[in-house]
């Protein structure tokens, strides 16, 4: 038996949302100046990176390259994020949970403003 996801039409008013768009568009802005200096840092692609190393030097150049690797990763899943939020507010989803069809908690909301989740569906997904 498949499960019907329960929706519902209401929606924030646009005066209340264009505050949270505008603070949105800038922490993109913002995390992607952030993701380009990671990338521009990275010690694999320095301009006056040596090809042939001492062991030590290498070394602290793997761990260098893996911690920005791990920090763009986690920047880039957080770019995805903003921007499905900022979709939902452009076809008028935003707040509602996409996989529950539910209201999104205002304090949720609040406190992570790009939540796509509802906490209950977000429980689920991390378990």
């Amino acid at each position: 038996m498949i499960k019907e996801k329960k929706r519902t039409n209401l929606s924030f008013p646009s005066r209340l949302l264009s505050p949270i768009r505008v603070f949105l568009e800038k922490r993109l802005v913002s995390l992607k100046k952030g993701k380009k200096q990671l990338k521009k840092n990275d010690p694999f692609f320095a301009e006056n990176r040596a090809n042939e190393n001492a062991f030590e030097d290498d070394l602290d150049e793997q761990i260098g390259h893996f911690d920005n690797e791990i920090k763009t990763k986690f920047l880039s899943r957080e770019i995805v994020q903003l921007r499905k939020a900022l979709t939902r507010m452009k076809i008028g989803k935003y707040g509602i949970c996409e996989k529950c069809g539910k209201m999104i908690d205002t304090d949720r909301l609040a406190v992570h403003p790009e939540a796509t989740l509802c906490i209950k569906c977000s429980k689920k997904r991390e378990e």
